[in-house]
């Protein structure tokens, strides 16, 4: 569709009409826009003002040419013929009022622009407090995508649209009133004919934008579908030449690419149809105004001037009226996308923290779990009735097939999600009674999912502890085996890492990863497959490195190659989210158990290759 006086369609959301319309626009006007008052005074008066002497300009045209006109006849009657120094006057005072008109326009612009830009910093700063306050089930529910959507697309639309609709509707509303004003006072008669076209205009604008916006809405969404394949396939292109997906990828894209082609070829279509039948209809108006006008010219009751203004006057009467059905759309986009920024930053939070908090800088790093039961969903607990005490200093490895609860349980002990029902204590203290920042300083987290950050090797080995010297982020990278490869890098540690990390390789980023964690000198560790990404040579030293580490220190290890837990104080086994056995590794295998049949079947697998 097109936008305002010909400019660009107005943005689109994924979903163009609000549930809570009404609800939304009252908010949005109470919390963001009621702040800026005097601002939107500013607005209205300047819009209102220029709105004016736009409109007062073809009157004032208008008696020019009546001059023009009355001085050619009184020229052939005899007469002084056409006093040019009046008409000098006439357009000067048009050229000022437009001039006018151009200086309150630019100051209302000006203004809305303030407005809406600190009401978009206001609304993403409160999203971007918002995310690190929502809780890890949030974004199990919702996907990257999504998420991503609202903190850019419907920003985005909200701060576009909230700009043009507001001025918009009042200088539309405003020339509208104004037009009508203006052609009344120069002809009854000719504004009743004009009206007569009225119906029809809002016939047509009502038809197109329901035909339109049903098609712009299916655009929008094949769009989202469309961006995110792409976004997938590109992200995973290595596996889909790895096993010959071209085809497939390049058909599935086709398709949907087809759809949204579709869509958007007759959303266009119809919205460009718009402008020629109002076209037509406005034509159909300027005929019979003007055969009205020559009528009542020859009867004395107008003047020629008086006609060309009212012509103009006619040909823009459409205008506003086109362009207040445009804004309605705009409106609807912009009330969709704010309803979908609310309903995020309403979204439940973490359970409150306590304010008093811990102490932790003297806790040693006991750890105990009281009949713990958690799942994801209420109603499918994974993880029942779990026990077990943790002594400090010790290193405890966790074990079990895959989907026995393995990380689930350090999700918990971190509190990135709350149990269910029991408790975790740390040194006698229920890990709910601490400040979440003071309980996940106190933890070092290694992750079979490496995070790297755009920016230097320096910084993001420092992410963990910023106030670290120089000297500091070397001894740990020594102390992970990164050290080496670190100088082989062009600028060394203040070379760059891309936003994808792809300069490094995956056993390259583990270790890194590893030596964040050994300088932010952790009381208790977490290592979940940390060395799962490295060759079994490099393997070798980061175990040295992890065993002078972990020494005084609670360590919890994740495993699923057993060869490299034999050393661990105490192995927990779980299975279907139980601990099933706990022991030693000789002990566990002199059970004969659970552990020692995953044991045997991994020293086969080996011996088999």
């Amino acid at each position: 569709m097109p936008g305002p006086m010909g400019g660009p369609p107005p943005k689109m959301g994924a979903n163009q009409k609000a549930k809570n319309f009404k609800g939304t626009t009252k908010k949005l006007i109470k919390d963001y826009l009621s702040k800026y008052k005097i601002g939107l005074l500013i607005v209205v008066i300047f819009a209102i003002g220029g709105t004016i002497f736009t409109i007062v300009g073809p009157k004032i045209l208008g008696n020019a040419t009546t001059e023009i006109f009355n001085g050619v006849i009184s020229k052939y009657s005899g007469g002084e013929g056409i006093n040019f120094g009046k008409i000098a006057n006439i357009l000067l005072t048009l050229l000022g009022f437009y001039i006018a008109s151009a200086i309150f326009s630019l100051i209302q612009g000006f203004t809305m622009t303030e407005i809406t830009q600190r009401i978009t910093y206001k609304l993403r700063r409160d999203i971007a407090s918002k995310l690190n306050r929502l809780p890890m089930k949030y974004f199990d529910k919702k996907t990257n995508g999504e998420v991503l959507s609202i903190i850019t697309n419907d920003i985005d639309t909200l701060s576009q649209n909230l700009e043009q609709s507001i001025t918009q509707i009042i200088t539309s509303v405003c020339t509208l009133i104004g037009i009508i004003i203006m052609m009344l006072s120069i002809s009854v008669t000719m504004t009743a004919i004009s009206f007569l076209i009225l119906p029809i205009s809002i016939l047509i604008v009502k038809k197109i934008v329901e035909k339109s916006q049903k098609y712009f809405k299916r655009q929008q969404e094949y769009l989202g579908h469309v961006n995110g394949q792409v976004e997938e396939i590109y992200g995973g292109h290595t596996i889909v030449k790895a096993f010959n997906g071209e085809e497939a990828a390049v058909a599935e894209f086709k398709k949907a690419n087809k759809e949204l082609y579709t869509s958007g070829w007759k959303s266009q279509f119809f919205s460009g149809l718009m402008h020629p039948l109002m076209m037509f209809v406005g034509n159909l108006g300027y005929v019979a105004v003007s055969v009205a006008g020559g009528y009542l010219a020859i009867q004395g009751r107008i003047t020629v001037g008086n006609i060309q203004s009212f012509i103009q006057y006619n040909k823009r009467f459409t205008q506003p009226i086109e362009q207040i059905s445009q804004v309605s759309a705009m409106l609807q986009a912009m009330v969709a996308a704010a309803e979908r920024v609310f309903e995020f930053l309403e979204e439940p939070e973490e359970v409150k923290e306590s304010e008093i908090g811990v102490d932790t800088s003297k806790l040693k790093g006991n750890v105990e779990f009281k009949n713990v039961q958690f799942g994801y969903d209420e109603d499918k607990i994974i993880i029942n009735n779990f026990n077990s005490k943790v002594k400090e200093g010790q290193k405890i490895a966790i074990v079990g097939p895959t989907g026995a609860g393995k990380t689930t349980m350090v999700k918990l002990l971190m509190r990135f999600y709350d149990v269910n029902s029991g408790e975790i204590l740390i040194d006698g203290h229920n890990i709910k009674d601490f400040k979440r920042g003071d309980l996940r300083k106190m933890f070092g987290m290694v992750l079979q999912d490496t995070w790297l950050f755009g920016g230097t090797v320096k910084d993001n080995i420092k992410y963990g502890n910023p106030e670290a010297t120089d000297a500091e982020v070397i001894d740990a990278a020594k102390a992970a085996h990164v050290h080496h490869f670190i100088k082989t890098l062009p600028k060394g540690y203040n070379s760059v890492l891309n936003e994808e990390s792809s300069n490094v390789s995956a056993g390259q980023k583990q270790l890194l990863t590893i030596a964040r964690v050994i300088l932010a000198d952790p009381k208790i560790l977490i290592l979940d497959e940390a060395t799962s990404s490295i060759d079994t040579r490099t393997e070798i030293q980061i175990q040295s490195a992890m065993d002078n580490l972990m020494k005084g220190r609670t360590s919890f290890i994740i495993a699923h190659r057993l060869s490299t837990i034999k050393n661990a104080d105490l192995i927990l086994v779980m299975n279907h989210g139980d601990i099933v056995e706990q022991g030693t590794h000789e002990e566990l295998l002199a059970k004969n158990g659970f552990y020692a049949d995953l044991y045997n079947s991994q020293f086969d697998e080996e011996e088999a290759m």
